[in-house]
């Protein structure tokens, strides 16, 4: 069985979707999957034993210039592979009218994606040869897994669900020290743990004999990876990384503190223990799914008064987040 599988981004929606896969290649050991994925998540999918092919797509570069996608040839190479198999099955996780008209109408064989009542775009459904419905008020990995096993006619296993990729980049010979990895860097400003409880958390990771190595993505994200870095011994800052190479510093770690971020569902994917920072984000329907993961909420604890930016973030102090850091650490 020869299945294709559309979740084009972002970096979080794709890794949640790889346990939907671990279900399907053990109720059809034979299945073999191929993935449409934006070029700049095309390295995860490859990590899962039952992907076969990755096809990278680049709509969010593409519609910034149309005419320069049609003549440069790259829409007529991205059509033709993905019109290269007949596929018994094609599965739109992204439930987006983009996915549906862009990849499931292309493909060849019948097509499967959220009804009308379950997409994020409930006009997606209409391009489906086989609308499915899920219940929305679930996690988002459960709700791919109920997708996959509707449409592949296979009961949902009641085990949490196996992202299957830690092994990929595991390495028994490593002998490397311990360490933590704080993932300090997200994309919107009120998302991010506030700059003076990164350092207050690192002074006391430092006094406890602990390394720190921060991850960064772009040249501001190394500018506050530099100031928190300052003056200490104990923090390494990482070089430029691709995800694979991330991962293979997540895997590694003894723990993470990350805030609500792609790399802290990289995290989660890979069984590292994670600590993970909400503050205007609820973790409800997509916070850390897996083997030791806990999301703390700011809006769980007593409001403070405190001269702190993103305000949000006051209450959930660098206190809190190492109490529940070394009980997990000193437990192991």
């Amino acid at each position: 069985m020869r299945v294709l599988v559309v979740k084009t981004s972002s970096m979080g929606d794709v890794i949640h979707t790889l346990p939907a896969l671990t279900d399907a290649m053990n109720a059809h050991p034979e299945i073999r999957f191929d993935w449409v994925v934006e070029e700049g998540f095309q390295e995860i999918p490859e990590w899962h034993p039952a992907v076969d092919q990755v096809i990278p797509v680049a709509i969010r570069r593409w519609r910034k210039n149309i005419i320069k996608t049609l003549r440069s040839g790259e829409w007529s190479a991205y059509k033709k592979q993905l019109t290269l198999n007949h596929y018994d099955a094609v599965i739109d996780a992204q439930g987006l009218l983009k996915s549906a008209l862009l990849v499931t109408r292309l493909a060849s064989g019948s097509s499967y994606g959220l009804d009308k009542h379950s997409a994020k775009e409930p006009f997606s459904a209409h391009f489906y040869d086989h609308p499915i419905g899920v219940a929305k008020q679930q996690h988002a990995v459960e709700r791919v897994r109920q997708l996959f096993a509707q449409a592949l006619k296979y009961p949902l296993p009641e085990t949490r669900g196996d992202f299957a990729i830690r092994s990929h980049f595991l390495n028994p010979s490593e002998d490397a020290s311990p360490y933590l990895v704080f993932q300090h860097s997200t994309t919107r400003f009120d998302k991010h743990w506030p700059e003076a409880y990164w350092s207050s958390l690192i002074e006391k990771a430092g006094a406890a004999g602990w390394q720190i190595k921060l991850p960064w993505g772009n040249p501001k994200e190394r500018e506050r990876a530099e100031r928190l870095a300052a003056q200490h011994n104990f923090v390494e800052i990482l070089p430029k990384l691709s995800i694979a190479e991330v991962a293979s510093v997540l895997v590694n770690a003894r723990a993470c503190v990350s805030v609500d971020t792609g790399l802290s569902h990289l995290a989660a994917a890979l069984d590292t223990p994670n600590f993970i920072l909400f503050g205007p984000t609820d973790p409800g329907l997509v916070g850390g799914y897996g083997k030791d993961q806990t999301c703390l909420k700011s809006s769980d604890y007593p409001e403070i008064q405190a001269q702190i930016e993103p305000v949000v973030f006051a209450a959930l102090t660098p206190e809190i987040v190492w109490n529940e850091l070394t009980n997990f650490l000193n437990t192991r």
